[in-house]
């Protein structure tokens, strides 16, 4: 192989990796940019989960009090429990990328 098709096999290896890293990096910022979006949302439903209101909640619906067809996941005792996990570990994640890049 010579050098000319040595660099044009370079090039194209590299504009493909241009290619990914840069689909993925936009579509990271897009990602991040809903996270952020939704930031004080998730915070107000992590303070209700557990909270009196919840609770409350919770029993009125155990008691049939509310109508059946209202949409009550927040009420599981998994759901958002799960969410705040799956929270959690996603901040985990970030964070260890981030030490991995900075070094």
């Amino acid at each position: 192989m010579d050098t000319t098709d040595m660099q044009i096999q370079r090039i194209t290896e590299m504009e493909s990796r241009l290619d990914s890293a840069s689909d993925a990096i936009s579509r990271l910022a897009g990602a991040l940019a809903a996270y952020e979006d939704i930031q004080e949302s998730y915070l107000v439903l992590e303070n209700y989960y557990g909270s009196t209101e919840w609770r409350e909640n919770f029993e009125a619906d155990e008691a049939g009090k509310l109508p059946e067809d209202l949409k009550r996941g927040v009420l599981s005792e998994d759901a958002v429990y799960n969410l705040i996990q799956d929270h959690h570990e996603l901040m985990e994640h970030m964070q260890k990328i981030v030490r991995k890049n900075s070094i």
